[in-house]
């Protein structure tokens, strides 16, 4: 086991216990595994144990090995994820392969939670569903997307919800229906310590050559608005409500004089200043600070207060820990 030296015995402990309970595991488990390169952005620690079940089944298997006290976390395309640079204590999950299967049933889609929101997009257009569109220009997975009610250019994932099939805490697979989901903006109520495995997407029968059109303009707006090459995690704030104010988030931001605002190797956006960038040498720690700082700028000019849409998960590096 790597690096076992760098963790207290209570660690190294649960952590043994559960690879020795998962000896049926199909799936991999990783001691210490490095996250930064699964992100976006590119930054971040590692994991005390990374979890990447083959399906399902095993999943459900791992979730009843791990004890109730260890934390658990589960991780997708990590598009709009900031991990810090001391990594996340407990387990991470990663769903793969096994989770990205998609299906034509009907009217709709059955996605599995690791696949792309574009690839989902896409599959729908062969199959002649509309509605699905806006999914092109949500750089993410099914999984998170369901999770947050992820939403772009005028539809949210709320919309054409039918179901979702979860796997509990306590290792039990369930079929919710959309609703029980009490959708918000930006948010969804998953049961605590449930994992979306599954999800079955609504269309409407339509004209193929219509929605690759549509598709298409989704593409072309998204690539001339924003930065879509750089290392980034999308939209960095959610939008205020409409009732503390008017403006879009990058529209306060940029009235705050932040636009092309730099922090070490962290930078807002030049193109749309409700993106962070890693030019390159960024940390964790840089980033979330100059997200800070940019919010502190906005409520100090505007008086509004931007609330984070950019998860920020882990924790920050330790004085004692090697960068």
């Amino acid at each position: 086991m790597t690096q076992a030296a760098a963790h207290s015995p209570t660690v190294v402990q649960w952590r043994e216990d559960v690879i020795h309970a998962l000896a049926d595991f199909r799936g991999r488990l990783t001691p210490d595994a490095p996250l930064g390169p699964r992100t976006w952005f590119r930054v971040g620690g590692k994991a005390e144990l990374l979890v990447q079940p083959a399906d399902a089944r095993d999943l459900a298997l791992a979730l009843r090995h791990i004890p109730l006290e260890v934390p658990v976390r589960v991780l997708g395309a990590c598009s709009n994820t900031i991990i810090r640079d001391g990594g996340i204590d407990g387990v991470v999950i990663r769903l793969g392969r096994g989770f990205s299967e998609i299906a034509h049933d009907g009217n709709g889609l059955i996605a599995g939670a690791a696949c792309l929101d574009m690839t989902v997009a896409e599959h729908a257009a062969t199959c002649g569903l509309s509605g699905m569109e806006f999914l092109a220009g949500i750089p993410g997975a099914v999984g998170g997307a369901v999770s947050m009610n992820a939403g772009a250019y005028g539809s949210d994932i709320s919309a054409i919800l039918d179901w979702v099939e979860i796997v509990t805490r306590d290792g039990e697979l369930l079929r919710l229906p959309g609703g029980a989901l009490k959708f918000s903006y930006r948010h969804a109520l998953v049961p605590q310590g449930a994992v979306v495995v599954r999800a079955r997407l609504c269309g409407q029968p339509s004209a193929i050559p219509v929605i690759r059109e549509r598709i298409a303009q989704i593409r072309a707006a998204r690539e001339a608005a924003q930065p879509v090459r750089a290392r980034t995690g999308g939209s960095t704030f959610r939008n205020p409500d409409p009732a503390t104010s008017d403006r879009k988030a990058w529209e306060l931001i940029d009235a705050a004089g932040c636009r092309g605002l730099k922090l070490g190797g962290a930078q807002v956006s030049e193109k749309h200043c409700n993106f962070l960038l890693n030019t390159g040498s960024a940390t964790a720690a840089e980033l979330e600070e100059l997200g800070e700082t940019v919010r502190r700028r906005v409520r100090e000019h505007t008086g509004v207060t931007l609330e984070w849409e950019i998860r920020r998960i882990g924790r920050p590096l330790r004085k004692d820990e090697p960068s």
